[in-house]
């Protein structure tokens, strides 16, 4: 992954989003070619000369104060995650590493026991979107994931390789979007990893799909939400999410979903829990699966 070409890009994508109107600009001329802003109009609105805004937008990113990146971020409206990720792949430019060679992720003892007693569906993943870890009902729930022999099972490999991802997932455009837009900022937040270098190049490789959301250069913070699944099992499913940062543990964190009560998600929900709780059944119908 290239920063600095992932600095001009994202910029350009960002700058094609802004209208002159919604920046409170006149918008002169029926023959405006420059689809948003033009540079010139960036720069004007971020506070700074359209020498140096050029410089940036082609990458060059040397010596570029955190003022200045403030500036842009209101000047195109960036939003709390693509603010972030600006500022994650200037930082990046700044810093030389190589490439880390990969290395097992663990999922402390301590969490796994927090995973088991949680009475609802959940998993840890990574900014990667590998699901480390999971409790029973969580593993239940995403057993069409875990049927993927290349381990530890990925949501975005699943998503884009696996055909019975549009059957699983009921809203597979906007879930593939999100996948797309996490994995984007967690590669301007880490462009050293090694194993997300891997996996970015095997989507691109294997999926027009993947290839044209990444290209759109969007990113997500993906903290709640809800989700409509149809289960193997119990059918369809509308279930809210909320993801937890674990502390000490970067890039890892806990999703827990839930429905509402009473809800036909809830019985669906809680059948699906009465037979992960019945060792024989489980593992005859999932977890042998998903394992």
């Amino acid at each position: 992954m290239d920063n600095k070409n992932d600095i001009r890009e994202f910029l350009v994508s960002r700058r094609a989003k802004i209208t002159p109107e919604m920046a409170g600009l006149p918008a002169y001329g029926r023959n405006r070619r420059v689809v948003g802003l033009r540079r010139e109009e960036a720069a004007m609105l971020a506070g700074i000369s359209v020498e140096y805004y050029t410089r940036l937008e082609r990458g060059n990113a040397s010596g570029v104060s955190e003022e200045v990146l403030e500036g842009i971020a209101r000047a195109l409206q960036l939003d709390d995650a693509e603010r972030a990720h600006l500022f994650d792949l200037v930082r990046s430019v700044h810093t030389t590493r190589p490439t880390r060679r990969p290395t097992q992720e663990r999922v402390r003892p301590t969490v796994q026991r927090i995973l088991d007693a949680i009475t609802a569906p959940a998993y840890v993943r990574n900014g990667r979107l590998d699901i480390l870890a999971a409790n029973d009902l969580g593993r239940a729930l995403y057993s069409e994931v875990f049927t993927d022999p290349v381990l530890p099972a990925n949501t975005a490999r699943f998503l884009f390789l696996n055909p019975r991802a549009t059957e699983f997932f009921l809203d597979w455009e906007g879930i593939a979007n999100d996948a797309v837009a996490i994995l984007r900022a967690e590669a301007g937040r880490d462009p050293y990893d090694r194993r997300l270098s891997d996996l970015i190049g095997e989507l691109s490789t294997r999926s027009e799909e993947f290839r044209v959301r990444w290209g759109a250069h969007n990113v997500k913070f993906h903290r709640t939400g809800s989700k409509r699944l149809h289960h193997p099992l119990v059918g369809d499913l509308t279930l809210s999410f909320d993801a937890f940062e674990i502390a000490d543990d970067s890039g890892q964190r806990i999703n827990v979903y839930t429905a509402e009560p009473g809800t036909p998600s809830h019985e669906a929900l809680n059948l699906l829990a009465s037979w992960t709780s019945t060792p024989a059944t489980t593992h005859a119908t999932t977890i042998d699966g998903a394992s």
